[in-house]
């Protein structure tokens, strides 16, 4: 697997206009990993088009998925800390 250092660049230059385009949201996901990232908890999620159309569906977080989580958002404590 090759990796572009360019794509980093271009990831960290549209995550800054995202948090620019939507400030509550990283205060948001820092409280979620802060306060419910562990094993047992549910997260919901509400999709709703500008038509009107709404998806939803939930996931129930196990030990592997706090895991990844945690690797992707850079945190590497443990849900007991």
């Amino acid at each position: 697997m090759n990796f572009n250092p360019m794509v980093l660049l271009q990831i960290q230059q549209r995550f800054a206009q995202f948090q620019q385009d939507h400030p509550r949201f990283v205060p948001f996901a820092g409280a979620v990993k802060e306060t419910a990232l562990y094993e047992g908890t549910v997260i919901d999620i509400k999709v709703t088009s500008p038509e009107g159309k709404s998806l939803a569906t939930n996931i129930r977080l196990t030990e592997n998925d706090v895991e990844t989580l945690r690797m992707l958002i850079g945190d590497e404590s443990n849900e007991d800390s």
